[in-house]
């Protein structure tokens, strides 16, 4: 009996050793994301068009000259590790930003917006910003750029350094914008007229 019990350790030895030698990921932590230029911009188009389908909005379609841009900006977080929006003069008039950051390779696009159009429970009709049932417009603020009834156009970059992704997403024409009615019952409505 004790021959056939060192025997089965004896071949379980360099299963265990080999296991030990590979570095397993964290339980609390899905599996690398898919990335790609061609993964980011359909993720984006699709979530943010559903988004605003729901809402009772026309769709986004995707520009590259936003998307150069919101690259960029992800390209300088990254780089500088200081996550905020853009300071630059006048680009809020041109561009809408929409920011997120997290652990490098870890969230999916998918997740990235995901977090942001879950904004949207928070939301209820109103005139921007009085747009949120926290009374705070910033918890809505993704969303309600995201579902803009005059946005037409999104694009979004993606860049990292050693420890952290930040993914941004521009949109014109802008929104977010003091004094205008978000209702989209009120939008639909006025369309089938």
């Amino acid at each position: 009996m004790l021959i056939k019990f060192l025997s089965l350790l004896l071949l379980l030895a360099p299963c265990a050793g080999s296991a030990a030698l590979r570095p397993m990921p964290s339980p609390n932590l899905p599996g690398p994301a898919d990335r790609g230029e061609a993964e980011l911009r359909g993720t984006i188009l699709r979530l943010h068009n559903d988004a605003r389908r729901a809402f009772g909005v026309t769709p986004l379609s995707w520009n590259a000259q936003l998307a150069d841009a919101a690259r960029g900006y992800a390209e300088r977080m990254a780089a500088t590790g200081i996550y905020d929006h853009d300071p630059t003069p006048g680009r809020r008039k041109l561009m809408g930003e929409n920011l997120w950051r997290g652990s490098r390779g870890v969230f999916s696009f998918e997740m990235m917006v995901g977090v942001m159009i879950d904004e949207g429970h928070l939301f209820h009709r109103g005139v921007f910003p009085a747009v949120s049932r926290t009374d705070q417009w910033r918890d809505v603020a993704h969303y309600t750029q995201i579902v803009w009834p005059t946005t037409t156009k999104v694009g979004c970059g993606l860049a990292s350094n050693a420890t952290t992704d930040y993914f941004v997403c521009r949109y014109a024409p802008t929104g977010n914008k003091d004094g205008t009615t978000l209702d989209p019952t009120l939008r639909l409505a006025e369309r089938r007229n």
